[in-house]
Order: C-alpha cells, then structure tokens, then sequence
C-alpha cells in the first residue's frame, strides 16, 4: 500500500481534483517558509506543470526543494501530472521530467482538475499499481 503527495499552486486546480479522489495526501507548500511533508511510506506524486513555451520550468520549484531530499525521493513510485491542453507539446510535461529525472513510471496525465473520467481511471489505476484496494473512499 502507498499513499499520495502532492502539489497545487494559488489556482487549486490540482488540489481539486485530489480531493475528489477522496483519499488522504499530504501537500507540499507553496510558501518555502512553511514545513515540507515527511512522507513515511511509498507514494506517487501528482504534480501541476508549469513551463513556459519551451518547457523550461516545467517542474514547480516546491517540487523540487522537495524532491531534493534524499529521503523523500527515495519513497516516490510513481508520478501523476497535470497540465493544460492548450500549451500543445508542454501539456503535463513535468511529469516526464520528474518521471525521468526520477526513475519512476509516468502513470497519468491530466487536465485541470481533471474530469470525471480521469478520477475513476487515477483511483482504479493507483489500486491495480499499488496492488491493493488502497484508495477506497472515505
């Protein structure tokens, strides 16, 4: 079994479609004042992209800081991303990059905050990944 971590900027999109997921997931801050999470089981990451017309900054920078320790990066199994459909080549582009730069699986991408579809595929998707019904709803 494994959990969930994740981040979302000032627009909510991605924490919108976590919380539809219904399942408990620690948030990496935005600020780089507040305290980062400290996952103590496997997780996969779901991640907004943020690049610009090239790709570059792709990856948000709290992500980052965040899979910059070690520790925490040793636990990550896997990767979700999002992104917008209109910015063509770059849609959920962080993913491949934390995916690549990681070792780790790209599992899914998705739109916004993702649509009906797209939370029944993540949850039943992550339940076959971790082999277990792990995210049952509350």
């Amino acid at each position: 079994m494994g959990g969930l971590v994740y981040f979302s900027s000032a627009s909510g999109n991605t924490a919108r479609m976590v919380a539809r997921l219904g399942v408990p997931a620690l948030r990496i801050p935005i600020r780089p004042d507040e305290e980062m999470p400290c996952p103590v089981q496997p997780y996969v990451l779901i991640c907004p992209t943020f690049a610009d017309g090239e790709g570059r900054g792709a990856v948000p920078k709290p992500v980052i800081r965040f899979l910059n320790d070690p520790a925490r990066r040793a636990l990550l199994r896997g990767v979700i991303a999002g992104g917008n459909r209109n910015f063509g080549a770059t849609f959920a582009m962080a993913g491949d990059v934390i995916a690549r730069k990681c070792t780790v699986p790209l599992l899914f991408r998705f739109e916004l905050a993702g649509s009906e579809t797209d939370i029944a595929r993540i949850r039943s998707g992550l339940n076959e990944f971790w082999g277990t019904e792990c995210l049952t709803t509350a």
